[in-house]
């Protein structure tokens, strides 16, 4: 049996953690270039195992080396910005040609982003940390996919809303500073922790 409570109190927080999080961003990056319904369907299902091993773990996953994770992180948003930087400049219409946008290629570079780049992350923790202190793992599941699917479809949608106001172009240049921020910065968490 589901209780309202324990799912609206794992929501609350786990939407408020992750609401400034890096998930946003790359909802926000991923939604001014591809199918926004492809985009989520990938980033959805990395979040629900992201839960699921979260729930399953409970606090063991408090243990995890925090440093080799942020490490990993740290280098793939340094690649990420490399790659926005270094790209040639697309047409807007040819980004959002569907041709160019299979639901696997898509879905998949979404599930791969955050599969990876959340692993470890403060709300994964927080997850197990809830889990192990409500003992409701299908309440405490529920209401932190659906806080994790809320960030990540505000991100999506924001991306989708801002590229109708905004030139691709000056969106890749801001989003690669972003990423080049997020990746210096997860790097220097891994030094220094």
């Amino acid at each position: 049996m589901i209780s309202l409570t324990v799912t609206a109190v794992v929501f609350g927080v786990v939407f408020l953690a992750e609401l400034p999080d890096k998930t946003a961003l790359a909802g926000l990056v991923l939604g001014t270039r591809y199918r926004a319904s492809y985009v989520f369907a990938g980033v959805a299902a990395a979040f629900a195992l992201h839960v699921a091993l979260a729930v399953a773990a409970g606090s063991v996953l408090t243990l995890l080396p925090q440093q080799i994770v942020h490490a990993i992180t740290g280098v793939l948003f340094l690649g990420g910005a490399a790659v926005l930087l270094m790209k040639k400049g697309e047409d807007e219409e040819e980004v959002r040609k569907p041709e160019n946008q299979s639901f696997w290629k898509v879905a998949g570079t979404g599930f791969m982003l955050i599969l990876v780049a959340e692993f470890g992350d403060l709300t994964q923790i927080m997850t197990a940390n809830l889990a192990a202190r409500y003992d409701d793992p299908l309440s405490v599941g529920l209401g932190a996919v659906l806080a994790l699917w809320a960030v990540a479809g505000l991100g999506i949608v924001g991306g989708k809303a801002l590229m109708k106001r905004v030139p691709l172009k000056l969106i890749t240049q801001i989003a690669a500073l972003l990423m080049l921020g997020l990746g210096v910065w997860s790097l220097w968490e891994a030094v220094s922790g």
